[in-house]
């Protein structure tokens, strides 16, 4: 199979999905996985967010409207991952239409971004907590111009009722969750800000500060008044009118570090389809969004590269699948820190990192019997002068954010990542939601010793991220799976080695997930603790890693089809559940 930019293959199939069982969590929480009879399936990170896209399938609804349901939702239930403050990076699956879509609903830059965004008086870099809570921070806020264009293209619901689950259970409340407590207790901004202390904290006799108990019902009249509005008024309302101007004042009104963010800005943002990026992989089409994100590269490259070993023949979790798996990665995100930027203001090859020859090529740079250590980028043949160009990126993005992958009753598919970028983003709230700090996925420093780098901060440019929603074809051009995790950074590695999981062990959509994580950034070796992975530590440090256990909290939501069936998975690290149904 060759490198493809679209799929277009001649026949569909019906769907059915299977009876739901439960999976339990690391701390004991039931989680559902499908395994039974429905035409359409939702997992996302909150069993509030699965129900509102599940209400929406029956109802009849494209897996894009449901979509917006669950994005509405989290936005209320799961404030420290996701939101209409925030951006979204989104593949659609027509199956109609035979084809695959790309939408880059990122945050852009506000016009007076500068290259020194975030440098001290002294040209030095701030801490990234000093940059994250501030106005400096917030970009234009894509989520909702990305929806509502995939929806005037994929909808089949009207807009505004996409909205009412989120509504009412913005106005009726919803119960605190414990990773919700655990992650307002989490933060020693929140307390300090009138808006977010009034929201998620009471008082002891002291009048000090006590994080909202697991349990409680939790409202929020200003979210549902915000959702009322874009339901009746669309889009403008938020880009253009009081919406903007509340998101405009918090930022510019910032406690510390004011922005520059305009209405100007706001009302200038597009969202952009692209041509999504896909590879041959052993009998399959991986497919992944293109930069300005840099997971979808990422992924593929560590696919690519693995593409040389036999990796089905091995045990999963093996040391060998880890040795491996963990050296490709180091490659690939080598690549990533030098090369990704947004292409519309940077040159990225993203055809010849996806050469098959160079990807082999990096392929035999691996040693079965040690680690190479820390890899320098390559220097693809086709990239001309770039590999002189550019010098290799700072990484400082947090693990926060949120994934969700639907089917719908027509077979259409999303698999759609969705971000604040950092817990709760930058700490400001405007119209009852969170703005984001994605500014600082932004290299902090333009230039390292006198070159450019290619994820420097410019007016109206989108930072580099890493989410990886992702779609896998199987060799007939039908639809196979669609997968997608939270985590900063490491999101790339979780996906990549979930893939691998599927599609060279073939293991269930919930085993692949609940797998012991393993991620190089090309660094440190870390594994999870409490799994049987760790119990490699050793060997692993005799192969030459430098071992870092600890708690690794993927999210990753994923739907397989299977034939005459559905398959759904959610992460039992977090909080989400799969749901189906028949129309």
């Amino acid at each position: 199979m060759k490198l493809s930019r679209a799929l277009l293959v001649l026949i569909g199939i019906a769907i059915v999905s299977a009876p739901l069982g439960i999976w339990w969590s690391h701390s004991g929480a039931p989680h559902t996985r499908s395994k039974g009879t429905g035409e359409y399936m939702v997992s996302s990170a909150h069993p509030e967010a699965s129900k509102a896209g599940q209400k929406i399938l029956a109802a009849g609804g494209s897996a894009v409207d449901a979509a917006i349901a669950v994005q509405l939702v989290l936005t209320l239930v799961e404030p420290q991952s996701s939101g209409i403050g925030g951006g979204a990076y989104m593949l659609h699956w027509d199956e109609r239409a035979r084809l695959l879509e790309a939408y880059d609903g990122r945050e852009t830059a506000p016009a007076g971004a500068t290259p020194q965004l975030f440098l001290d008086e002294a040209g030095q870099p701030l801490s990234f907590f000093d940059a994250v809570v501030t106005g400096q921070s917030n970009g234009v806020p894509g989520a909702i111009a990305m929806l509502h264009l995939a929806h005037q293209e994929h909808g089949r619901l009207p807009w505004a009722d996409l909205f009412q689950p989120a509504i009412r259970l913005a106005e009726e409340g919803f119960l605190v969750t414990p990773r919700l407590n655990k992650m307002i207790a989490w933060s020693p901004a929140l307390p300090h800000l009138p808006w977010s202390r009034a929201y998620f904290f009471t008082e002891d006799e002291s009048g000090n500060a006590v994080p909202l108990a697991v349990g409680t019902r939790l409202k929020n009249p200003a979210y549902a008044k915000s959702l009322r509005l874009i339901a009746e008024r669309g889009p403008d309302v938020f880009y253009k009118g009081e919406i903007a101007e509340a998101i405009v004042a918090a930022s510019q009104n910032a406690p510390t570090r004011p922005g520059t963010l305009s209405m100007a800005d706001m009302a200038a943002y597009e969202p952009v389809k692209r041509d999504p990026i896909c590879l041959a992989y052993r009998m399959y089409n991986v497919c992944g969004m293109p930069p300005s994100t840099s997971g979808g590269l990422t992924s593929l490259q560590t696919l690519g590269i693995l593409e040389s070993f036999d990796m089905g023949a091995l045990r999963p979790g093996s040391l060998e699948v880890v040795h491996l798996v963990t050296e490709a990665s180091r490659l690939a995100y080598a690549d990533r820190d030098f090369y990704i930027g947004d292409t519309d203001f940077v040159d990225v090859p993203v055809a010849a990192m996806l050469d098959e020859n160079y990807l082999a090529s990096r392929a035999r740079l691996i040693d079965l019997s040690s680690s190479i250590g820390k890899a320098e980028a390559g220097i693809p043949e086709a990239a001309g002068d770039l590999g002189s160009r550019y010098t290799p990126n700072e990484s400082r993005s947090r693990p926060s954010t949120s994934h969700l992958s639907i089917v719908d009753g027509q077979g259409n598919v999303v698999s759609m990542t969705t971000s604040i970028e950092a817990p709760f983003g930058s700490h400001l709230m405007a119209g009852g939601f969170f703005i984001n700090n994605q500014l600082t996925d932004f290299s902090f420093r333009p230039v390292i010793d006198g070159k450019p780098v290619a994820n420097a901060v410019a007016p109206g440019k989108r930072p580099r991220s890493s989410m990886t929603p992702s779609m896998v074809f199987d060799a007939k051009g039908d639809f196979h799976l669609a997968i997608g995790s939270p985590g900063g950074s490491r999101i790339i590695a979780y996906v990549t080695q979930t893939l691998v999981a599927l599609l060279d062990h073939h293991l269930p959509m919930q085993e692949a997930i609940n797998q012991p994580r393993h991620v190089n950034r090309n660094g440190p070796l870390e594994i999870e603790e409490g799994t049987l992975i760790a119990d490699l530590k050793a060997e692993l440090e005799q192969l030459g890693h430098e071992v870092v256990v600890k708690e690794i909290t993927s999210g990753l939501h994923g739907i397989r089809r299977l034939e005459g069936g559905l398959e759904g998975g959610a992460d039992p690290r977090r909080e989400g559940v799969v749901l189906s149904g028949r129309l």
